[in-house]
């Protein structure tokens, strides 16, 4: 199983990034996997999201693309995720995430936006086609000192969901129908 790790934040390797990574090693642990790369991250990118024929960006839609689970960390903006995530997904066709696993991650400044990555991401990864199984994952800022324990509790709530995503995955690669 290939995993991984997205930050949309505009600023590359900050909190969002970290728990990101957390929810990508704790994912790899619960199915075996092997551990996901370096985390891809939108800010270092953004030359090419507005270039068109951009190799390097074309390289990196290809990669997430080929990935069966993604995680996807954005920081909350606007009770939305960032508009440089939203440029990034803009690169993909409808459809043309299915049979990928997506887990949301958002950090956020309050409770009032938790349900930001139900309603606001959930919807687009469904038009890519992406499986986007269990909840997804929201963490106040000012929790983030306890993002260990949050992820395992995480990990441990969607813990059958997460499995039978990876057994789909598994047999979406070996051809067989539903």
């Amino acid at each position: 199983m290939k995993i991984t790790m997205l930050c949309g934040n505009p600023s590359a390797g900050g909190r969002t990034t970290t728990l990101g990574m957390e929810v990508a090693r704790a994912l790899a642990s619960l199915l075996g996997a092997q551990e996901p790369s370096a985390p891809i991250e939108l800010a270092e990118h953004t030359q090419g999201l507005f270039s068109w024929g951009h190799e390097e960006l074309a390289a990196i839609v290809r990669e997430v693309a080929e990935s069966d689970f993604i995680v996807i960390a954005t920081p909350t903006y606007k009770a939305s995720f960032t508009g440089l995530l939203k440029s990034f997904l803009d690169q993909y066709g409808a459809g043309s995430l299915r049979n990928r696993v997506v887990l949301p991650v958002f950090t956020g400044g309050s409770a009032a936006h938790s349900l930001a990555p139900d309603y606001t991401l959930r919807p687009l990864l469904a038009e890519l086609g992406a499986s986007v199984p269990g909840s997804s994952l929201y963490v106040m800022t000012s929790e983030l000192e306890r993002q260990s324990e949050i992820v395992a509790d995480y990990i441990e709530v969607n813990r059958y969901v997460l499995l039978g995503a990876a057994h789909g995955v598994s047999l979406a690669r070996q051809g067989v129908e539903g």
